[in-house]
């Protein structure tokens, strides 16, 4: 495939992206809920799949397994973020109503050009599967089973994260409670845990690929966000402000990303 068509091939996607996001802006502006970003963000990875299927010209078994992979990680995300935000969709999450209060007076403004940074940020973390569907090469390489090995991995494991957060919030025993059962009692953030390792999963994919190294901007990317930015730092501000000692306690005994065994409660932070 020559420049020509892989730039054809990133213009598409990101129109795509920046059209859906558009309409998601509208569609949270009307109903002042600018959590629904996060459903689509997921979903946009699913659209990027079909697109790079269908458009990309590389060797076919290779396109099928990778386009499935992206394809079920972002469905299976994106409806359980939906299902959890649209159960909801009156209250919105506590980290878009702090970003809200900060964006005053004109916060649909600012949330215009955050949708349109979270399309173009599904572009830009989608490098791997760009340098994945253009390799025409045939057969599949041992990095190529090792990757989709690491994904189903990982895949479970979020979804087994996700299964039980929902759950011991279903429960209304638990309301005001720390979730601290199953993965959670290992890591107080299991489910970034295990979609950033889907993210390694890609990476590893894409070694097997011409210029496949470059797909370490993904994981990265992924990396610094959930730790630095809008993962666990806004995550954790909101279950201190929802939860009080109660979760400070928790930050104390558990490990923040990597699941590992419980600290002694007298351990220092």
């Amino acid at each position: 495939m020559d420049s020509n068509s892989l730039i054809f091939l990133v213009a598409m996607c990101l129109l795509a992206c920046c059209t859906i996001m558009l309409l998601v802006w509208l569609w949270a502006t009307k109903i002042k809920n600018a959590g629904v970003v996060d459903i689509f963000w997921s979903y946009n990875f699913p659209v990027i799949a079909v697109i790079l299927y269908l458009l990309a010209d590389g060797f076919e078994p290779r396109k099928l397994l990778i386009c499935g992979m992206v394809f079920l990680s972002g469905l299976r995300l994106g409806t359980y973020l939906m299902i959890r935000i649209v159960s909801h969709i009156g209250e919105e999450e506590g980290r878009y109503q702090q970003l809200r209060k900060e964006w005053e007076p004109h916060p649909d403004k600012k949330f215009f050009g955050f949708f349109q940074a979270q399309a173009v940020s599904n572009v830009l973390l989608a490098v791997p599967f760009f340098i994945i569907c253009i390799n025409t090469t045939p057969g599949l390489s041992v990095f190529e089973y090792a990757g989709a090995g690491l994904w189903l991995v990982a895949f479970l494991g979020e979804s087994i994260a996700d299964q039980q957060l929902k759950a011991f919030k279903k429960d209304p025993a638990n309301k005001g409670k720390v979730c601290d059962k199953g993965l959670w009692n290992y890591s107080r953030h299991p489910n970034y845990f295990f979609e950033w390792l889907i993210w390694v999963s890609y990476l590893i994919f894409a070694l097997a690929s011409p210029y496949g190294y470059l797909a370490v901007i993904s994981p990265a990317i992924i990396l610094y966000l959930l730790l630095k930015v809008t993962g666990i730092p806004a995550t954790e501000e909101q279950s201190i402000r929802s939860k009080g000692d109660l979760y400070r306690a928790y930050q104390k005994t558990t490990s923040v990303f990597v699941p590992w065994f419980k600290k002694p409660t007298n351990s220092p932070s």
